[in-house]
């Protein structure tokens, strides 16, 4: 019997091992699988090469697991070793022996694994004793047993085994029992060995058994993995059926894919798979993590999101682009560096290869789908258009790549290129400066009646209701010439586009400001809303009373969903505008009645508002004459007094126009068509606009 200390640099390297080599401790079974078939494939390479005369026999990897000794066993009839190369390739943690495997063996060794770093050595996460019964295929080797009790202290003995192979028992640990139940088992082999490239065995089939009325094993291998999955085949071999098989197959729960690429390329670097675009159903969150990584068909991770570090940056795993963890699908490449960071990923040169190469293909895809059949590419556009904003708001070259197979829809349901677009409002839809303002809409039904005010004017309005069309536009309007996007309800029609200085009122400014105080006083409290009154002349066969929003503030508000560092604006209330059109037969019969029914008693007050604003001019005249510092506490006061008792009669004016306009029942009329117009008009308040529309029509 040999004894000796496992040839590493500290006596704590187990300690490490157990918690910090490995992020999740269930990797075990996939660094245990996959070194079986690894030593599995290294035998079939060597038989390939004629290293090996003897017979392959049955190449299955099997798993057992008995729960009353606490142990699972991992078993292949690989290469198996000699007491040698265990304390060349065990007891020396710093050594692989896939590093000289591949190196004799490069031409042929392309499916081995081995890129998993210290793999054996996690084992240790989850056991508390790790045992190896081994032989060599070699001719006349003898079986050897290796055991280690979780120290650096080791013991080798000889052993009974007839052929070739490597049994690995691990007697699991106290705290990790719920890796002896078959399920949570049968689970983890599922996730990360369900398509290794050797048979993998666990238990027998079972079948429902009508005399022992319960299911019992058959004579059958129960096989948990396909060795030839979808992705590793030629795509001219496969069909339509083929590709939306397998997709239910990962995704069994998932509507059909909207189209796939398969992907396979093997330089500069190798890479396969298939990327599925889903049908998106608007969230962004859910959809993410459904992109599964392989290397060599064993399974790496699924969590490929982007986080985000304490400094604000943004990372991702590196592989795929941060807009693309929304697709689905499978990648495998041994070409990528693992167990390792993020940070290191995105810095790796073939991670970057990589990710630009998926990329470059993704792009090519809907291009050529694109040009093959527009009419059913547009008919997917509203599923696809999340995959592309995102990548045009996230990929600083993305937008140069997709903007010929990006399109716009208008409110009519008809589809354009940004080309095709632009031709088409360039003569109608330039402003007074010579830009080219592209309208939108968010809501066909709630603006609908802007958008129809815009369409009698000759415009076209685009339909933007997806969950990323309007941070978009942010983008849009950088890449395009001389052009600006604004949302037909954010002001009146005719200055959507202003070809011309707006008309100006006709009102005297005491006019214009009485008949802004009648609507002002009665516009509701709403939460988180402010209205300001704005008086125009818009032509007497427009709306009376209009209400917008301010294109800039509506947007940063927007922008503030999906955008560090803005929730400010989110927290800001919304300011609207209610536009009187002084135009207007109603507007006009609004202010001539208020100056008929407030003339008497609004005399005394505008006399006096007269006098003092006239006493008010005269002290900040003589005292504009000063420097601050020259002005003594007793001008000062002056001014104050001044100015508060031309306050005080602008409120008495205001509240004699205020009981006015609280019982002239078109004013609230108006205020009300505005707010439904808008629907911003509920409960009591539409309970009281039902009651007085039936007694105005009386």
């Amino acid at each position: 019997m040999q004894k000796g200390n496992i040839g590493v640099t500290t006596e704590n390297i187990f300690p490490v091992i157990k918690k910090f080599l490995y992020s999740d401790q269930e990797i075990f079974l996939r660094e245990m699988v996959s070194n079986a078939v690894d030593a599995t494939q290294k035998l079939k390479t060597l038989k390939e090469k004629g290293d090996y005369t003897g017979e392959l026999g049955d190449l299955t990897v099997r798993v057992s697991l008995d729960a009353d000794k606490g142990t699972i066993t991992i078993s292949d009839h690989g290469i198996g070793m000699t007491e040698e190369e265990i304390d060349k390739y065990i007891n020396q943690i710093a050594f692989s022996g896939v590093s000289d495997f591949l190196e004799k063996y490069k031409d042929n060794a392309n499916n081995i694994i081995g890129h998993f770093g210290l793999g054996f050595y996690s084992s240790f996460m989850v056991s508390k004793k790790v045992e190896i019964v081994t032989k060599s295929y070699k001719e006349g080797a003898k079986a050897v047993k290796w055991s280690c009790d979780g120290s650096p202290a080791y013991e080798i003995d000889d052993a009974e085994r007839a052929d070739h192979g490597s049994d690995i028992i691990l007697y699991i640990d106290d705290d990790c029992k719920e890796f002896l139940d078959k399920s949570k088992l049968e689970g983890l082999l599922n996730k990360y060995c369900k398509f290794m490239a050797v048979p993998v065995a666990f238990g027998k089939k079972q079948k429902w058994s009508a005399d022992e009325k319960k299911m019992v094993d058959t004579q059958d291998d129960n096989i948990i993995n396909n060795v030839e999955p979808l992705w590793t085949k030629t795509p001219s071999t496969l069909k339509d059926e083929d590709y939306k098989s397998f997709y239910r197959a990962l995704y069994p729960m998932s509507d059909e894919p909207l189209f796939w690429i398969h992907l396979n390329v093997d330089y500069p670097f190798n890479l396969t798979g298939i990327l599925y675009f889903p049908k998106i159903k608007n969230s962004l969150e859910l959809q993410r993590n459904k992109i599964q990584l392989y290397c060599n068909q064993v399974f790496v991770t699924d969590q490929l999101e982007a986080t985000r570090e304490p400094d604000g940056t943004v990372k991702t795993g590196g592989i795929v682009p941060e807009f693309l963890t929304l697709l689905h699908g499978v990648i495998d490449s041994p070409d990528i560096p693992l167990n390792v960071s993020r940070s290191y990923l995105q810095s790796d040169r073939k991670v970057k290869q990589i990710s630009t190469y998926i990329t470059k293909k993704v792009a090519d895809r809907l291009k050529a789908i694109f040009n093959e059949d527009r009419k059913a590419y547009e008919e997917k556009w509203d599923n696809l258009k999340l995959f592309i904003n995102y990548g045009i708001l996230t990929e600083e070259n993305f937008y140069d790549r997709a903007k010929d197979f990006s399109l716009f829809k208008d409110t009519e349901g008809k589809y354009f290129t940004f080309d095709e677009y632009r031709k088409l409002i360039e003569a109608s839809q330039k402003d007074k400066d010579d830009t080219l303002v592209y309208l939108y809409a968010t809501d066909k039904q709630e603006q609908y009646s802007y958008i129809e005010a815009a369409k009698q004017k000759g415009y076209s309005v685009l339909l933007l209701d997806g969950q990323l069309d309007v941070p978009t536009i942010q983008t849009l309007e950088q890449k395009f010439e001389k052009s600006r996007f604004t949302r037909v309800d954010s002001d009146v029609i005719d200055r959507l586009i202003p070809k011309a200085d707006a008309p100006k009122s006709d009102l005297s400014d005491d006019d214009s400001a009485n008949l802004s105080a009648v609507f002002r006083t009665q516009m509701p409290k709403l939460d988180k809303t402010e209205f300001m009154v704005d008086v125009q002349a818009l032509g007497a066969q427009q709306r009376p009373v209009i209400i917008t929003q301010n294109e800039w503030m509506r947007r940063m508000k927007d922008m503030s969903r999906f955008q560090q560092g803005m929730g400010f604006y989110g927290q800001m209330p919304n300011t609207l505008n209610l536009v009187l059109n002084s135009d207007h037969p109603l507007v006009k019969k609004v202010l001539d009645d208020c100056k008929a029914s407030t003339l008497e008693a609004l005399k005394p007050i505008d006399s006096e508002l007269k006098g003092q604003e006239a006493r008010l001019a005269a002290i900040r005249q003589q005292q504009d004459k000063k420097k601050y510092d020259e002005l003594t506490q007793e001008d000062k006061d002056q001014k104050a007094e001044a100015e508060k008792a031309v306050e005080e009669q602008k409120q008495k004016k205001e509240a004699v126009i205020a009981d006015y306009a609280k019982q002239n029942s078109i004013v609230h009329q108006l205020i009300d068509l505005a707010l439904l117009q808008n629907g911003m008009l509920k409960g009591e308040a539409l309970d009281r606009f039902l009651s007085r529309s039936i007694d105005l029509i009386k």
